[in-house]
């Protein structure tokens, strides 16, 4: 079993960047692959990015691409969300998630396949 709390997010301006952490406890960490997601108020629950757990490939939502950037860090047990060029629509709750299977599969953007969950980290962007 993994425990996932994430932390890192704040208010920021239009344009700002934050980091935004997930630090896992557990033994199994390094067998799962990781992913981001994230809910505006009055939305369903989005993909944004997961990585697999070498690290070696990761996948983003098309409309964080290019912006953002996932990493995970093993030995620490820990994944983190570099978001750059905020945008108010980058505007939600951040949450981390497992996912058993090791690997980035045709379904990692599915929120049903991750297996265990933060609580989430707020990001407010002011225009």
């Amino acid at each position: 079993q993994v425990q996932l709390v994430e932390s890192g997010g704040g208010l920021v301006q239009a344009g700002g960047s934050l980091r935004l952490s997930c630090a896992a406890s557990g033994r199994t960490f390094r067998n799962y692959a990781m992913g981001w997601f994230r809910q505006a108020p009055g939305k369903e629950r989005e993909f944004v990015a997961a990585i697999s757990w070498s690290g070696g490939n990761t996948y983003y939502a098309d409309s964080v691409k290019g912006r953002f950037t996932i990493a995970r860090d093993n030995a620490k047990k820990t994944v983190t969300l570099q978001v750059n060029s905020l945008t108010p629509e980058d505007m939600a709750v951040y949450y981390c998630a497992a996912d058993k299977r090791s690997s980035i599969h045709t379904r990692s953007d599915f929120r049903e396949e991750y297996d265990y969950w933060g609580q989430g980290t707020q990001v407010a962007v002011s225009s």
